[in-house]
């Protein structure tokens, strides 16, 4: 599919799935990457329906590295669980050393 077919919620995962594993990204980053620097909610919509879309949707948190989409992922903390698999540390709720793992598609793609 060219890019320029892409709606914006294709558009949102193409980016996502992007992100490198071991790294996330906010909602406000990819939106900011997209040229709609506003329209963080409508990335966490995007991510809230990529469930069978083969989407690293679990990489992307909220601009503090707080696990906002948590509820929907399946299952009690997969969310969570996801993420310290590939090695980031998550307390109550909070990507820690956010600053080290965060990966800006802006600076790197």
């Amino acid at each position: 599919m060219k890019p320029e077919t892409l709606n914006f919620f294709d558009k949102c995962y193409e980016v996502a799935k992007l992100i490198p594993y071991g790294k996330v990204t906010s909602y406000g980053a990819i939106a900011k990457y997209l040229g709609a620097s506003r329209s963080a909610r409508m990335v966490g919509y995007a991510m809230n329906g990529s469930s069978g879309k083969d989407v690293p949707a679990h990489r992307v948190v909220n601009r503090k590295g707080l696990l906002t989409g948590k509820h929907h992922f399946e299952g009690t903390n997969l969310m969570q669980q996801l993420l310290e698999s590939e090695g980031i540390v998550v307390i109550d709720n909070q990507i820690q050393n956010l600053d080290k793992v965060f990966w800006d598609p802006s600076k790197e793609l």
